[in-house]
């Protein structure tokens, strides 16, 4: 069975496309590597000229009127093309969609979400072990109940819970970052390794029980400001997270594990930070075998703020010279059966997923197994020869 994939701008884009101002990258096989591009109704404007790389773009000042007047710049290709071309198994040499960041670091927010948290600490009791999730989950709740949604973290209340929870032996390190002072801030994956929309995401061979995390992603300067988001699918295999939480860098970071895009919107008058914290963030998976899941995560649960999460990874504690992107962590954490009783929700090869906001657009990838497909080549060393090659350094 072959999965339908979406190749209309209007399938894609926010649905006020016409008022959003859109940028991310493209592979260019006019230059052998990655063009900034600016959407422009059917073209994608080449805006390299501004500056070689979208992180040093977003550093500039006068970005938003700088990019007032598209037709000033020259058209790298048609949007339709692009996304004819950006689809699971494309040849990777033709113009197809990059991850619209580049330079910046990838970092992401966890257990931010109270639905999430309960879940990651079945994972913890559970070792990884799925079949045994249905049982924890009601020896859990019957002892913390299933709504910490009133609770702020780091409050005093929240350290009576934990005083409580410590007694009683029911304690978790996943508890300690949902509900203590600090959040948990880690490195999702690599400068360049994220896929953009239509690539595959990758699941590591050894995992049985995983899932997607669909995300708001914040694009953040160098100064800790807050320019723009996107979309993202930060990548979970429960089973390998649930063994070992000092097994994270494993469970998250693979080939293809890391899926942004499909465009970063900018801040301007239509589109703010309080636009993103109303947003309802939509999932759907669907199985080559006919399952079908749909899911929602609304921004206004989440437990933390952006602007906290942004504070609690850059400062005076951590500098970002290329600025970064920050994944906001989700409170999707599927318990559906799918392949048994008590098994819960596991990706199974070719499921395509999707993830969307009317106000940022849809991210779809296939997932497939990260030793399968395209290998991650094309890295900062790679995008400095390109780049000095072209004459834009």
């Amino acid at each position: 069975m072959t999965l339908g994939f979406p190749v209309n701008q209007s399938d894609i884009l926010p649905h006020d496309a016409n008022r959003a101002i859109l940028i991310g990258r493209i592979w260019d096989p006019r230059v052998s590597g990655p063009t900034p591009v600016l959407v422009d109704g059917e073209n994608l404007r080449d805006i390299s000229n501004l500056a070689p790389t979208i992180s040093q773009l977003l550093e500039r000042d006068d970005l938003i009127a700088r990019l007032s007047n598209p037709a000033s710049f020259p058209t790298a290709a048609s949007l339709s093309d692009i996304l004819e071309q950006s689809r699971p198994g494309t040849d990777t040499k033709t113009a197809h969609l990059l991850s619209p960041n580049d330079l910046q670091a990838i970092k992401a927010s966890g257990v931010t979400f109270v639905a999430s948290l309960l879940e990651r600490v079945i994972e913890e009791q559970a070792r990884g072990d799925a079949s045994k999730a249905d049982q924890i989950r009601t020896e859990i709740t019957g002892i913390i109940g299933d709504d910490l949604s009133q609770i702020e973290p780091g409050s005093a209340k929240a350290a009576e819970i934990k005083s409580v929870l410590i007694e009683k032996g029911a304690w978790s390190q996943y508890l300690e970052v949902g509900i203590g002072p600090d959040a948990e801030i880690f490195t999702k994956s690599p400068v360049m390794s994220a896929v953009g929309h239509g690539a595959h995401v990758g699941l590591h061979p050894i995992s049985n029980w995983n899932n997607p995390e669909p995300e708001v992603v914040l694009t953040v300067t160098s100064k800790g400001k807050i320019v723009g988001a996107t979309l993202g699918n930060d990548v979970n295999l429960r089973d390998v997270e649930g063994r070992s939480a000092l097994l994270l860098g494993k469970a998250k970071d693979n080939n293809g594990s890391c899926a942004i895009g499909p465009f970063i919107r900018l801040f301007d008058d239509n589109f703010t930070l309080e636009t993103v914290k109303a947003a309802d963030i939509a999932m759907a998976v669907d199985g080559m075998d006919g399952y079908h899941l749909d899911a929602v995560s609304s921004m206004s649960q989440i437990s933390r703020t952006p602007e906290s999460l942004v504070g609690q990874a850059i400062g005076k504690h951590h500098q970002y010279p290329d600025g970064f992107m920050l994944f906001l962590g989700t409170m999707f954490a599927p318990t559906d059966d799918r392949g048994g009783a008590g098994k819960g929700f596991t990706h199974e090869m070719g499921d395509l997923v999707t993830i969307s906001t009317p106000t940022l657009g849809k991210l779809i990838n296939q997932v497939d197994r990260s030793d399968a497909i395209n290998p991650w080549h094309f890295g900062i060393t790679a995008l400095m020869t390109n780049l000095a090659a072209r004459g834009l350094l």
